[in-house]
């Protein structure tokens, strides 16, 4: 007849071993899983979305402003001189602008290609350089702009939209504005705070930290 502190011993074997057979099932589990990508557990890439009219908190007029964005991270897409590899803030879209004159009765348009995106929660900056102008727009064509995103979440019936979008032009905001230098000085991803209030539409901003710098 076994005695007590044998079997007790037996028993604690039996758990241990079935223990180790759990864990190392899970990690073969977990394995596979990993190596098929599934798409919980592939790495974000952070974006930008959306179009919103917005109004300018400093100024009141009759003028229609709005800003449409299409931008999604492309790290190490772009080699520059110095940085063959790129850069973990490189990026691809579109940015378009849009701005009605009410005193002229015109509507401004431009449109840029997107080169840099930098995401946190809930907010985001990006610049894109200037393809397009619409006749009689301002001198923008060639240059790099910065903008800057704030999402504030889902736009709620009745409730005016939370978000927030920030831009380099406009008297009281760019005081490079009519000035000779540092007219185009504006580097990658650099843009004021979100500072205009959202009154129609929205965007979303999805964050994706940036990667390590490839090794080699």
């Amino acid at each position: 007849m076994c005695s007590v502190s044998s079997l007790l011993r037996t028993r604690k074997a039996a758990c241990l071993a079935m223990v180790v057979a759990v864990a190392a099932s899970a990690t073969a589990v977990t394995g596979a899983t990993a190596a098929s990508g599934s798409p919980q557990e592939r790495p974000l890439q952070a974006s930008v979305n959306g179009s919103a009219a917005f109004r300018l908190p400093y100024m009141e007029d009759a003028d229609l402003r709005s800003l449409t964005f299409d931008a999604q991270a492309a790290p190490f897409s772009r080699p520059i001189p110095g940085v063959p590899s790129g850069l973990p803030t490189d990026a691809h879209g579109t940015v378009k602008i849009s701005h009605f004159s009410a005193d002229r009765g015109i509507t401004y348009t431009a449109e840029g290609t997107v080169d840099c995106l930098v995401t946190a929660p809930g907010s985001a900056t990006l610049s894109a350089v200037i393809t397009d102008v619409s006749a009689g727009g301002p001198k923008w064509l060639g240059q790099r702009l910065g903008f800057s995103v704030h999402d504030g979440g889902e736009n709620k019936p009745g409730r005016m939209p939370r978000d927030r979008v920030g831009f380099p032009w406009d008297d009281g905001v760019n005081w490079t504005i009519g000035a000779d230098t540092h007219m185009d000085s504006v580097n990658s991803c650099m843009a004021p705070a979100a500072f205009a209030p959202v009154t129609k539409g929205g965007y979303r901003v999805r964050h994706a930290d940036m990667p390590l710098w490839p090794r080699g």
